[in-house]
């Protein structure tokens, strides 16, 4: 059977009326209620001809034929409300960096033809710039933040829409075929639109099927298990980071509970082991070390009760095995799941980690429509080939980026007749069938004709119990074309120097790929999802 989010969503909601859908400061919303909120905002959109308008069938993989409904927003009960009621609506929801500029709105805005801006007042200022360099008048609705803002011209306020709108379901058709629009970063040029079918997302990317791996039959089958389940889950990142998103939606599919931390505008560890103990948080999302560490010294200085926590969840940035061994020494009731994937892939691969388990470099076990890709694109490698190649997905994979033909074929090329996603990770089979990966090629350092890829190189240099976090770039060099360069910020009272850190990573690279200097800096600067700046990083090379 093909799923469609909203339909998943009001089936449970059927059957889990009264329990807990969503937890957010001093609110909790039953499933009931997120239903009837979430109908009527879909109800307000189809009100204003947002829906849409033409079959899947009749567009280009890089076509869609949804209205698109942008998400401005910190996360908060909206953020959920409005993904869900779109797609009720039969239009497609879109993330917003709430970072970005007039100038970096207004492409996101223009690429994705949004037809509704969904805003949190803290951003009115902002987007009142980005308003007048639009070629269309998208109908915007005002999530009163506490900002003190004036609603903008034209704009609604959000609970004020919700109130006056009808309750039942939405006259729009839920179909398999609908999209799942999710933007990418831009770290390497502007942001790009990934066009999932609702089909394909929730199985590759969320992993909607029975334990075997075969596709559910119906809803209800989906549906049973979920009554007997009691999952509380905190994505800690953005939501419009798709890790965040994929897993608040995974808790839904699941019949558990969303719980969003009190401070949404920055991490706050504090806040977030708070509300994990208040909340009895079973499952915790976080991205790689910048979120682990300070997460990790907090406890250290308070302690919470945090036995109710039972995975420990890592996606768009891997755990290095030091944090991985403190983080177990702490919670030694946690599994740590690495999970490797990208927007244009889905899951890929996992990794877990146990107390006792061995806490080398991180062994992912690969789903099986993972592949590794030879270096020209032309066939698969062999798990006995030691080659390092291209990741790549197969089987249920994307359509495309929206409007963009060229970038859609070079990232999901056919090859063998297979439509493969390749989303620039480079990697190898393991003598043990586990994938290692060797990072971005995007943040390739090319020194002396070889190839270092620098997240291998952070994670060895982390190593070193005195670095609190670490980027690593490539300096131009006469002699080697290129050098690597460590910026990294130092542990409260540690030491660390340029010898220290090239022994402590000694044990784990080859020599060529050892910093050949270091930068050091008070803090490294990350995205709000924890996602290395490697422009910034670059820029302070001097």
């Amino acid at each position: 059977m093909e799923l469609n989010l909203a339909a998943i969503h009001e089936a449970l909601a059927t059957a889990l009326a009264d329990r807990p859908c969503l937890v957010w400061r001093d609110r909790t919303w039953t499933w009931a209620e997120v239903t009837d909120r979430t109908r009527r905002l879909a109800s307000v959109l189809a009100a204003h001809g947002i829906g849409r308008n033409r079959d899947l069938a009749d567009c280009e993989g890089w076509e869609s034929p949804h209205d698109h409904v942008a998400l401005y927003l910190h996360n908060s009960n909206a953020y959920l409300e409005a993904q869900l009621a779109a797609s009720k609506a039969g239009a497609a929801a879109f993330n917003v960096n709430y970072r970005y500029v007039a100038d970096e709105l207004a492409y996101l805005f223009r690429d994705s033809g949004a037809a509704a801006i969904v805003y949190h007042g803290a951003f009115a200022a902002t987007l009142a710039d980005v308003l007048p360099r639009l070629d269309h008048q998208p109908l915007l609705v005002r999530v009163d933040d506490g900002s003190g803002d004036d609603l903008l011209p034209g704009a609604i306020d959000y609970e004020e829409a919700i109130a006056g709108a009808a309750s039942t379901e939405p006259v729009a058709e839920w179909r398999p075929d609908d999209l799942y629009v999710l933007y990418t970063g831009g770290t390497t040029g502007n942001p790009k639109g990934v066009l999932w079918r609702q089909a394909d997302f929730l199985v590759a990317a969320l992993g909607v099927r029975r334990k075997d791996g075969t596709d559910f039959e119906s809803l209800d089958e989906l549906v049973g298990p979920a009554l007997r389940r009691n999952l509380a889950t905190l994505p800690a990142p953005p939501l419009m980071h798709g890790a965040a998103m994929w897993n608040a939606l995974s808790t839904w599919i699941s019949g558990g509970t969303i719980v969003i931390q009190d401070t949404v505008d920055r991490l706050d560890p504090a806040d977030v082991l708070d509300t994990c103990e208040r909340h009895g948080v079973t499952s915790l999302l976080i991205v790689g070390d910048a979120f682990a560490r300070p997460l990790l010294d907090e406890q250290r200085r308070q302690p919470r009760d945090l036995s109710a926590l039972r995975f420990l969840l890592t996606g768009g940035a891997i755990l290095s095995p030091r944090l991985r061994a403190e983080l177990l020494e702490v919670a030694p009731q946690l599994r740590i799941v690495d999970v490797l994937g990208s927007s244009e892939t889905g899951r890929q691969a996992v990794a877990n980690t146990r107390a006792g388990d061995d806490l080398g470099p991180t062994r992912f076990e690969p789903s099986a429509t993972t592949a590794v890709l030879d270096a020209t694109l032309s066939r698969r490698l062999a798990p006995d080939e030691a080659d390092i190649g291209w990741l790549a997905q197969g089987g249920r994979i994307p359509r495309g980026y929206l409007g963009d033909e060229a970038k859609t074929r070079a990232t999901f090329p056919e090859i063998a007749g297979e439509r493969w996603a390749v989303a620039g990770d480079r990697a190898a089979w393991r003598a043990d069938g586990s994938i290692e990966l060797h990072g971005r090629e995007s943040v390739t350092i090319n020194t002396g004709g070889e190839k270092v890829f620098a997240e291998e190189v952070e994670q060895a240099i982390k190593h070193h119990p005195g670095v609190y976090d670490a980027l690593v770039v490539g300096r131009p060099s006469e002699r080697w074309g290129q050098e690597v360069v460590a910026v990294v910020a130092v542990r409260p009272g540690a030491e660390v120097d340029l010898e220290g850190l090239r022994e402590v990573a000694a044990a784990h690279l080859a020599r060529y790929k050892l910093p050949k200097d270091v930068v050091f800096r008070d803090r490294i600067s990350r995205s709000p999802s924890g996602k290395p700046d490697y422009a910034w990083a670059r820029d302070q090379l001097g």
